[in-house]
């Protein structure tokens, strides 16, 4: 299935309908609400700040070029959910998409934030990258569960890498997952 059938999608999580689609230039206030929505906290693996206007313009000015393959999760006219698909193919590494999910509190716990990595990694496939990292501070233990559980293992600890408001350092994690692999053990699974 290509991504243009693919998306818009609806599905049911534990009840909720959501829909997953592409993110476009219309959907920058929608994103910067959910982004502001999100405590500050969780936002600290990402390298911008997503809460700040000039920052989803850029983002979505991204997406648009390429740059980024986003896929928004929406519950009614809500931004629920986020994870996005950056990747550079002017640097040493095009082979190398790094993916960044972000998942409303309270929609957390339902499996939203496992679709959307299953959904970015057939992306990843797609655009035929060979390796996907991701980034999470230390204390993301839910987040590090699902991606392990998805093939992602843990490939390097930055100490005090991020500062918070309080200009407390916070460690990050970086986990990478071998497309090929993950994706052969998927077939694997589902052949079964």
């Amino acid at each position: 299935m290509t991504e243009a059938a693919r998306y818009p999608r609806n599905i049911d999580l534990s009840g909720v309908s959501i829909d997953l689609r592409r993110m476009t230039p219309s959907d920058q206030g929608a994103v910067l609400a959910f982004a502001r929505s999100v405590p500050r906290h969780d936002l600290l693996f990402m390298p911008r700040d997503i809460t700040e206007e000039k920052v989803t313009n850029a983002w979505s000015e991204a997406n648009e070029r390429g740059h980024i393959h986003t896929i928004l999760a929406f519950e009614g006219e809500a931004v629920v959910g986020c994870a996005g698909l950056f990747t550079d193919p002017h640097s040493w590494s095009p082979h190398v998409g790094e993916l960044r999910v972000l998942v409303s509190p309270d929609s957390r716990h339902k499996g939203l934030g496992r679709v959307l990595i299953q959904e970015t990694f057939i992306q990843a496939l797609a655009l035929d990258l060979k390796k996907v990292i991701a980034q999470m501070t230390v204390d993301q233990a839910g987040a590090i569960a699902i991606f392990e559980e998805l093939g992602f293992r843990g490939e390097a600890l930055l100490k005090d890498h991020v500062l918070d408001d309080e200009k407390i350092g916070h460690d990050i994690v970086i986990l990478s997952c071998d497309v090929s692999s993950a994706a052969s053990l998927k077939r694997a699974y589902s052949d079964s």
